[in-house]
């Protein structure tokens, strides 16, 4: 998660969304139901499944294509922003325009969700917590509460989604970590980037990459030379049984390391930070991902 930086095109948004209040009065008050946006499309998903019809939903990057590191918040986003009633952004130095953005237009009623904090996470900790599944099942909880708060009088039906979509939706998503765990817990894998290191613990994976290999290509960081030829020698020698990679942070090296590891037949899994497609939802991604290395995992090792 290489760290964005808040350029001209986000200050004009600031702008603009400030002319917006100043000259209409946004109120955080909407005709249909709670007004929540997120930052990100997959806490957006999760909170449209528990909102139901009673709120409207609005995800700010949803474009599977885009880098979200690099993007670049539009007057529209501040807008959005401006107007909700509950805004959800991740933190933890993933989406730093989104709090400029909020605080340039305070509301003293809005509720902001902010899952690093929720977790008591600081900058420079891993941000990627929608890949760890125990912290998912706590911003639902989360997202259902201040729902509830917002709106007391549909709180029995946001309680009923959230049950919904913790033994339904999410229902193949833990059946599969549970399954992946069993049999092959303990398997070597390699990453590039930290991304996937909150998923591998629950998945009984042994990370070996680096952890400053990871965390210099998520930050966008000068990769060490040392950790560059560790990662790369895992590779060569076959310490890792399978290789996993972000595809919308695919720098230079990330892929001539992809391109060892298939040349060394040694199976590879994309994985992305947002919804792909964009109209999945967050179980439906996960769980695609999840089977994609299953796949590689049998592959890799016979189970």
């Amino acid at each position: 998660m290489r760290i964005p930086r808040l350029i001209p095109l986000a200050a004009a948004a600031v702008a603009a969304a400030l002319a917006i209040a100043g000259c209409g009065g946004i109120s955080s008050a909407t005709t249909n139901g709670v007004s929540v946006v997120a930052a990100e499309n997959f806490w957006g998903s999760i909170a449209a499944q528990i909102a139901g019809t009673h709120s409207t939903v609005d995800s700010i990057i949803t474009n599977p294509a885009q880098d979200p590191h690099s993007y670049e918040p539009t007057a529209n986003d501040a807008r959005a922003l401006a107007m909700s009633q509950l805004a959800i952004v991740n933190g933890v130095g993933y989406d730093p325009w989104a709090p400029k953005l909020l605080s340039a237009n305070p509301d003293g009623k809005r509720i902001v969700l902010t899952v690093g904090a929720l977790f008591g996470l600081r900058d420079g900790d891993n941000p990627h917590r929608w890949y760890s599944p125990a912290d998912v099942d706590t911003v639902a909880h989360q997202v259902t509460a201040d729902l509830s708060r917002l709106d007391p009088k549909h709180a029995h039906d946001y309680a009923s989604r959230l049950a919904t979509f913790e033994t339904r939706g999410l229902r193949t998503y833990h059946r599969l970590i549970s399954q992946i765990n069993r049999r092959y817990s303990g398997t070597p894998v390699g990453a590039s980037e930290s991304i996937f290191a909150p998923l591998a613990p629950a998945l009984g994976l042994n990370l070996v990459t680096p952890a400053s290999f990871m965390r210099a290509t998520s930050e966008g960081t000068e990769v060490s030379a040392q950790d560059t030829i560790t990662t790369q020698s895992q590779i060569a020698r076959h310490e890792i049984k399978v290789w996993i990679y972000n595809s919308q942070n695919a720098t230079p090296q990330v892929q001539r390391l992809t391109a060892l590891a298939k040349t060394n037949h040694i199976p590879v899994v994309t994985i992305t930070e947002t919804l792909t497609p964009a109209t999945a939802t967050f179980e439906q991604w996960q769980t695609a991902q999840l089977e994609r290395i299953e796949r590689a995992l049998h592959e890799a090792t016979g189970r």
